[in-house]
């Protein structure tokens, strides 16, 4: 398996949040062609993951006979990508175009790890999933599928303790001790339209909404001392009709990056924020703390993955080649060094804990 070639063939395959068929597809035929039971696990019309576990692991094949389609161990990223779609090109050290390291490389370092441990006669679950850099679509139904087709024979607990998870991201090869939560704030003010000359018939909706977001900017947000601190974005503002129109409406999304639990946090927005707006929480990814494995480097992950929606997949594990610093950019790459070293680093991983 020759992971920059398939790294370069995936990148070249457009697979924007809720374009992933095509590249789904692709991934498909290549696991069904390298022998793996693979299927298409439908999320919604026109988008599924793709699961395939080793043609070892059938029923009553071998000596590991399974109760379930889930081997110990399962390896897992997603398949879609951000805007803009930016196709692959190369030069001697790295591979560039869009997915390059989040997260079509780290997909292509899984199946070679994944290959290299069948000739050891070590087998691995493969998971790619649809939607992560949206809303975590693919992952929720996937632990879905998970929950319906787990063995009864055994306690659920004691099921999942012998599972486990690795979930790929760009870490550079960094075993994550931990990964921010997300809390999606949604602070929307209602007013009332008038003429811009006579702004005392009207109730400015963007003058509600400014104070509002000017005392949440300036709100202390926790801060963990191992973890680092909570941050705050304010990604969208919107609102208005025209320069001359008293304002009836204006909206803003706010993302923090969570150390913690929620609860506290919540409640200081709700009264930071004020009664002139409306505040609601339309996502939480919760803040994690993650197993790791013996003398690898580790880092803490500042971003959210989809692990908060994969919970009936076993205990999970962050690790993947790239930086997190380049995903998203309009000069994403991944070092082609780091991603032979992550082959190595997936099989260690399995090994250790099988």
């Amino acid at each position: 398996m020759d992971a920059i070639t398939l790294t370069r063939q995936l990148i070249d395959i457009e697979s924007i949040t809720g374009n992933e068929a095509a590249v789904g597809n692709y991934l498909w035929g290549e696991l069904c062609r390298l022998g793996y039971q693979a299927k298409k696990m439908p999320v919604e019309a026109g988008r599924f993951n793709v699961y395939a576990a080793p043609p070892e692991w059938a029923p009553g094949a071998g000596s590991q006979k399974p109760q379930t389609d889930f081997p110990n161990v399962v390896f897992s990223t997603h398949m879609d990508t951000v805007p803009p779609y930016i196709p692959s090109s190369e030069d001697a050290t790295r591979i560039y175009g869009r997915g390059s390291c989040d997260a079509k490389g780290i997909i292509a370092a899984q199946i070679a790890a994944a290959e290299r441990l069948r000739r050891e006669q070590i087998y691995v679950g493969l998971l790619f999933v649809a939607g992560e850099e949206r809303d975590s679509l693919g992952a929720q139904t996937a632990n879905e599928y998970a929950a319906t087709h787990f063995s009864s024979a055994q306690p659920a607990a004691a099921q999942k303790a012998r599972r486990f998870l690795v979930n790929g991201e760009p870490t550079e090869n960094r075993i994550a001790l931990a990964s921010k939560g997300t809390l999606r704030v949604e602070v929307t003010a209602s007013g009332r339209m008038a003429h811009s000359a006579y702004p005392e018939l009207g109730d400015s909706a963007i003058d509600k909404l400014l104070p509002a977001l000017t005392r949440l900017r300036a709100m202390p947000l926790p801060s963990d001392p191992k973890i680092g601190p909570c941050t705050l974005n304010i990604g969208l503002i919107e609102g208005g009709r025209a320069p001359n129109v008293i304002p009836d409406y204006a909206h803003a999304d706010l993302l923090y990056r969570l150390v913690g639990p929620s609860d506290e946090l919540r409640r200081q927005i709700l009264a930071t924020a004020g009664d002139q707006v409306k505040v609601t929480f339309p996502l939480e990814l919760p803040f994690l703390r993650l197993r790791t494995v013996d003398r690898l480097p580790t880092m803490i992950a500042a971003f959210t993955t989809d692990i908060p929606k994969l919970t009936n997949w076993g205990e999970p594990l962050l690790i993947g080649p790239g930086s997190i610093h380049v995903a998203h950019t309009d000069g994403e790459y991944i070092e082609k060094q780091q991603l032979a070293e992550a082959v190595d680093l997936y099989c260690t991983i399995a090994k250790t804990l099988v």
